[in-house]
């Protein structure tokens, strides 16, 4: 059975959360109707990235907008991730969460690179580990924005057992040809699905790219959006991942005894 998926690419109001809230709520409708099973929303699709102001947003997990989005997941029965401010010990993080159809958390995740350029390090604390997440549908990789730049990060979920690795972003539109490529190169080097969900439209003055898409093991896009808000929905036949892994085994033709530089 394939899985079929929605990328709520929305636009973001800057710290208007009622707003950005009310739009995800639709979205979310709009993705049950069409008979997904997984909603994944943008990075910190809740405020964008009004950071000097994370004490009035940062909540702990399961409260705030994490509990708004484990309610979207009870009341349309699909699984629903997205990232928000996270708060702990009197500090922040950019959590990814995941929320079954039933509403339990599956798992978080917090970003662990953090984004220099959106002055993240100067507000945020960066996130320790990775996350592999067990859902119904097989292990998945939680990653975040900045995170498509580091191979490393898709690769060790590759050997950890993924078979799809799921990212959120506000990626801006000056390096949409870098989210783009990369969302396609971390698929094929890895023999996984990638999705990746990104905002669109304007906050300070920097527009955002859009282009979220879901690239298969293959690199082929199964679907790919614009620059104009949209759901986009695809069905993901994961048994396309052990195929690629017994027509190309790059995984175990790897030879890391031999990777250090001389």
């Amino acid at each position: 059975m394939p899985l079929n998926v929605a990328l709520a690419q929305m636009a973001v109001s800057l710290g208007d959360q009622e707003a950005n809230v009310a739009r995800a709520a639709a979205l979310a409708e709009q993705a049950a109707r069409a008979g997904s099973e997984l909603l994944l929303l943008p990075e910190l699709w809740d405020t964008g990235y009004d950071l000097a102001n994370w004490r009035r947003y940062a909540v702990p997990l399961n409260e705030g907008t994490f509990a708004v989005m484990a309610q979207l997941a009870r009341r349309h029965r699909l699984a629903v991730g997205g990232s928000a401010l996270e708060a702990s010990n009197g500090a922040a993080y950019n959590t990814f969460a995941l929320y079954g159809a039933d509403g339990a958390l599956l798992a978080s995740y917090r970003k662990v690179h953090l984004f220099g350029v959106m002055e993240e390090p100067r507000w945020l604390l960066g996130g320790q580990r990775l996350q592999l997440a067990q859902t119904p549908w097989g292990n998945v990789g939680l990653a975040i924005c900045y995170d498509l730049r580091f191979p490393e990060v898709f690769r060790r979920y590759a050997l950890a057992g993924a078979r799809a690795v799921f990212i959120v972003a506000e990626w801006p539109a000056a390096r949409a040809l870098h989210w783009r490529t990369l969302l396609r190169a971390r698929a094929i080097e890895n023999s996984l699905f990638v999705l990746g969900v990104n905002r669109v439209g304007e906050s300070r003055g920097e527009r955002f790219a859009g282009h979220s898409a879901v690239v298969d093991p293959w690199g082929e896009l199964l679907v790919e959006g614009n620059d104009a808000e949209a759901l986009l929905t695809a069905a993901l036949d994961l048994s396309a991942v052990d195929a690629a892994h017994a027509r190309l085994p790059v995984l175990s033709d790897r030879r890391p005894e031999v990777y250090d530089v001389a």
